[in-house]
């Protein structure tokens, strides 16, 4: 046995010294190099920088806004759809009552719960914890409940909440002021962050990819101007848009779907980076695996089949705008199945030193995900808290890296292929159905 682990610390030796000098450290790990790092981790870098510099211009920007929120105080309405949701709406109504925003109305709907939400809701109504309550006894899906409650909503704004969720006391307060500093951004997505980190590991590995994706990926994405989706667990809308672009279609990735309506309808989005929202994940894998499948579905159907016009500019839809979706589609989409391809060749043209190109491939990952948590740490309010997971850095290289991108691939496909989307039992069949025939 030690024999054995001595051979393998000898073929790591021998593959940075022999086979592993820059040429062949290219070709090994082109994709690596030349794709995963210049988009997620030099972009990281710039745009943090960029960040900070900007910090004074963005504080005096921000205390602008909020004057001019405070001096109009508008009505906003809070819309929490969700199903069996009972055990987690009163921590929901308890971050409300906290706000130091408090000129709102809320409005629950239930999508035709089999729990104790019922029951829950009414007595937070009795109460005055919540404004309005409705049942739905059929259910129709999210996007029928949240349109269902539009048609109810008074407030000039509307934020659009999980009912798992939970916000930081000045949350809504910071989701509204880019409504304020530009007046033509329509539609404004929170910052979502992992509230159940501890209880698994499953749950620690989305703790690191939300800081990654969400706090800091959307907001690179927003200062180039290409932030193409609003967390429907955390997002606000200008009420009279998102009654004018005909709120939310029936399907998965109604997140996507809505930020695009408002893009092309020539409306700006913006991503309040310090607007928290705290949510449950899923803390098995095999319930990660479904739910990120799903969300994998929707970027084909919706991005590549009803949305594909966008992939040219128009009058309302800019050429940045174009550029937000083609950059999703070919990151996301196009670079998975290059990435297999790319593994597929890496593995049979060296069948000799695999182990010895794993280990390689998962120091420089690992390498490349302790500048990234860096990044992370410069622009995050919970930094200190959130120190802990650098334990797990080193599975989320395998995470990201590997078992991310094959869920991916396998949601892609099933939904490019067999349209599998809407069999979908996250949608209720009828509607499902419902959407099909109009090529929802």
């Amino acid at each position: 046995m030690l024999d054995y682990a001595f051979d393998i610390i000898d073929g790591i030796v021998a593959c940075f010294s022999n086979n592993f000098a820059w040429n062949g450290l290219v070709a090994t790990f082109w994709f690596l190099l030349f794709v995963e790092f210049p988009r997620y981790y030099l972009t990281d870098i710039l745009v943090t920088i960029y960040y900070g510099a900007t910090f004074r211009r963005r504080r005096n920007r921000d205390m602008e806004a909020r004057y001019r929120l405070y001096l109009e105080k508008p009505l906003v309405t809070i819309l929490a759809p969700g199903k069996n949701e009972g055990e987690h709406i009163y921590k929901l109504v308890q971050s409300l009552r906290e706000q130091t925003y408090n000129h709102f109305e809320i409005i629950i709907i239930d999508d035709g719960s089999d729990d104790a939400t019922p029951l829950i809701c009414r007595d937070l109504q009795r109460s005055g914890y919540i404004d309005k309550f409705f049942r739905m006894t059929d259910r129709g899906g999210k996007a029928s409940a949240a349109n269902y409650g539009v048609t109810h909503a008074k407030g000039k704004y509307l934020v659009h909440l999980d009912a798992d969720s939970s916000l930081d006391r000045d949350a809504i307060e910071k989701i509204l002021l880019p409504f304020y500093f530009d007046r033509n951004i329509k539609a404004v997505g929170g910052c979502v962050k992992v509230r159940n980190a501890d209880a698994s590991l499953c749950a620690s590995m989305q703790a690191l990819e939300y800081l990654r994706s969400i706090q800091v990926g959307r907001m690179e994405t927003n200062m180039l101007g290409i932030y193409h989706i609003i967390s429907g667990a955390f997002g606000a809308f200008d009420t009279e848009i998102l009654r004018e672009v005909g709120g939310w279609d029936i399907g998965p990735g109604l997140d996507g779907d809505i930020t695009q309506k408002f893009r092309k309808a020539g409306y700006k989005v913006w991503f309040a980076q310090n607007a928290i929202c705290m949510t449950n994940v899923p803390v098995k894998w095999y319930a990660l695996f479904r739910q990120r499948k799903r969300w994998s579905k929707s970027l084909v159907r919706f991005r590549i089949r009803k949305h594909r016009d966008i992939l040219w500019s128009n009058r309302n839809f800019s050429f940045l705008n174009m550029i937000s979706n083609a950059e999703n589609i070919l990151f996301d989409f196009i670079f998975n199945y290059v990435w297999l391809f790319y593994i597929i060749t890496l593995v049979f043209a060296n069948t000799d030193r695999l182990l010895e190109i794993l280990i390689v491939g998962w120091i420089l990952r690992f390498s490349f995900s302790i500048v990234a948590f860096i990044v992370m740490q410069c622009v995050s309010e919970r930094a200190a808290e959130e120190r802990k997971l650098a334990a797990f850095l080193m599975f989320h290289t395998f995470y990201m890296g590997y078992f991310m991108r094959l869920v991916r691939l396998v949601g892609h496909t099933e939904e490019l292929f067999f349209y599998t989307s809407y069999r979908d039992n996250w949608n209720p069949r009828k509607t499902s159905e419902i959407a099909r025939m109009e090529g929802l």
